[in-house]
């Protein structure tokens, strides 16, 4: 389960495939799964001095449930 850390599930382009992920989710959350997006977010440049990089590329999933399925929030408001 070190795949899904909170609310915005993220995943690195070298990670799980969608498969797994719709595994995992309807395993950790005991909901059922109908339909998953996915889209590569842009890379962001970083420079550190003279060298100018890039960070990781990520890829965001969007996962859609059944009617009446619901995740609960993973972290709770502080007051």
């Amino acid at each position: 389960m070190d795949g899904i850390k909170y609310a915005v599930f993220t995943e690195k382009v070298f990670g799980s495939t969608r498969t797994e992920i719709k595994h995992w989710v309807e395993l950790f959350f005991g909901v059922k799964v109908i339909a998953m997006n996915s889209h590569r977010l842009p890379r962001k440049g970083r420079k550190r001095g003279p060298i100018m990089g890039h960070t990781m590329q990520y890829r965001r999933m969007i996962i859609t449930l059944q009617p009446g399925y619901s995740i609960p929030p993973l972290i709770e408001k502080r007051t």
